[in-house]
């Protein structure tokens, strides 16, 4: 059996099934645990836990990198500067937006995304 997600090989008693698909365990944790941006509680948790900059992962801190020279940036110029994905841009940006460090804004009716404390 193979995950329909990844293709990865995967034995029945591993496998998961969301949304009629079956997937490899890594792939049905991206699908259901994912970061959300809006999201009070891991906002409060990370606000009152962390030491907020010194906790960045290396792709967090490009991007919060990236926002503080260049922003506001859309998605899209984030990724392409970075090398990255949506999925992955998405998944680092909920943790900046939950630690206080980046928000989205609109800029001539579009998505960007700046520091907190910019007025963008």
């Amino acid at each position: 059996m193979n995950c329909a997600k990844c293709n990865a090989a995967i034995p029945e008693n591993e496998a998961y099934v969301y949304a009629d698909q079956t997937l490899c365990e890594d792939c049905y944790l991206d699908l259901v645990a994912k970061p959300q941006a809006c999201d009070p509680w891991a906002v409060y948790s990370a606000q009152n836990t962390s030491t907020q900059e010194s906790d960045l992962t290396d792709t967090q801190r490009r991007i919060l990198d990236a926002i503080t020279a260049h922003g506001p940036l859309t998605q899209e110029e984030i990724c392409s500067r970075l090398g990255i994905d949506s999925q992955e841009f998405a998944a680092n940006f909920a943790v900046l937006r939950h630690m206080g460090l980046g928000r989205a804004c609109q800029v001539n009716g579009e998505k960007r995304f700046t520091r907190f404390e910019d007025n963008g």
